[in-house]
């Protein structure tokens, strides 16, 4: 029991500190542009490509309510145990995006695909998200 919440917390723990060292570069000034890719910072003050920007200070709040709601429920369900790899860079992800929010009143972002199509700028925890997601859910379909 205590090994599932060891590996949960130490992948939060460096999920996090990889996202918030990897921001700190592009708040300091890093700027890199090529054909396809930029890397420069942007804050975006909603979620996925700008949505529910209009809901400003409001929106942190709401955020930390339901990543509070989600950790109770995964460890009240256990899922925490099942599974404390992918669930702990989820969580890992989602604080060091709910860290910009309280911190520079919005989520840093710094990756702009621009080759062949525009795609919104994201960044390394955006991208832990979504690969934690799709691997939650490979499991979830695996098992049926």
């Amino acid at each position: 029991m205590i090994r599932g919440y060891l590996i949960f917390f130490l992948a939060t723990i460096g999920i996090f500190l990889i996202d918030k060292s990897l921001k700190d570069l592009f708040v300091d000034g890093l700027y890199i542009e090529n054909r396809c890719l930029t890397f420069g910072y942007t804050l975006n003050k909603g979620v996925a490509f700008s949505l529910f920007s209009f809901l400003g200070p409001y929106l942190k709040w709401i955020l930390t309510s339901l990543i509070v709601i989600a950790f109770a429920y995964i460890n009240v369900k256990r899922y925490i145990l099942k599974y404390p790899f992918p669930l702990g860079i989820l969580f890992g992800a989602a604080l060091g995006n709910l860290y910009d929010r309280f911190v520079y009143g919005g989520v840093v972002d710094y990756v702009y695909w621009h080759c062949g199509f525009d795609f919104a700028v994201f960044n390394f925890a955006d991208v832990i998200i979504d690969i934690s997601i799709l691997w939650l859910l490979f499991i979830s379909f695996k098992k049926k």
